[in-house]
């Protein structure tokens, strides 16, 4: 990892959220990189403000002040509809709940980030069946949410959230809804993708034995970011 360049640059972040006549402040002062290739996880306890730092990260909170850059883009200058255009084309969600659309298939659900490219339907085929593949759901790919697992459906997310090839994928406890046996599968393909593919991730998760899957890991606590510590997966 070492010498490689950021994709995401972080500087001087403020956020903080009203509540009726008071100002509660989540995130201070925040400034950190994530490598291009790297694997994050996000660590803290509840309303230390990671899954709003997450959310900052990709688009889909604004913060107060301060810059981030994601590719070398400054998003905090972007307006809305901007802002909506760079998501679906820069970054992969994954979320605890998966997030399906329970009238699709497994195929149309992984599908429909590829409308918004210019790709033929035969292209989006390809790259659907392709994406499939890498998450070992070729033989599900016409079943409904509602026939598939709980980790079936969350590799069916995955697969939906990098389809379009994203240049980061942010993940919102992906393992929080499934069993200890479902989450690991879903632990190890994430690992897959970033070791083999060199997906670059952001993870949040409340689960020490997840975060032990990323290549760095990080506390958040009481709005403040600690140093890296860098760290063998499983």
């Amino acid at each position: 990892m070492a010498g490689k360049e950021p994709i995401v640059e972080v500087r001087n972040l403020h956020k903080s959220y009203r509540r009726g006549n008071y100002i509660v402040p989540v995130l201070e002062n925040i400034s950190f990189d994530i490598e291009d290739g790297e694997f994050l996880a996000l660590m803290g306890p509840s309303g230390s403000g990671k899954s709003t730092l997450l959310n900052l990260i990709a688009g889909i909170d604004v913060a107060d002040s301060g810059t981030i850059r994601v590719g070398g883009v400054d998003i905090t200058t972007l307006d809305e509809t901007e802002l909506a255009a760079w998501r679906a084309t820069h970054v992969g969600f994954i979320f605890q709940f998966y997030n399906l659309i329970p009238v699709l298939t497994a195929f149309e659900n992984v599908a429909l980030p590829l409308h918004l490219t210019g790709l033929s339907r035969a292209e989006q085929r390809e790259h659907v069946e392709m994406t499939l593949r890498l998450v070992n759901l070729s033989h599900r790919m016409s079943h409904y949410p509602k026939e598939l697992s709980g980790g079936e459906q969350q590799r069916v997310a995955i697969a939906r959230a990098i389809v379009a090839d994203p240049e980061i994928l942010v993940a919102d406890e992906p393992t929080g809804d499934l069993d200890r046996v479902s989450a690991g599968e879903v632990l190890d393909l994430m690992e897959r993708l970033n070791r083999e593919l060199g997906r670059t991730i952001i993870m949040v998760t409340h689960d020490p034995r997840a975060a032990q899957h990323a290549r760095v890991l990080r506390h958040l606590d009481k709005g403040v970011l600690n140093s890296a510590h860098p760290q063998d997966p499983l």
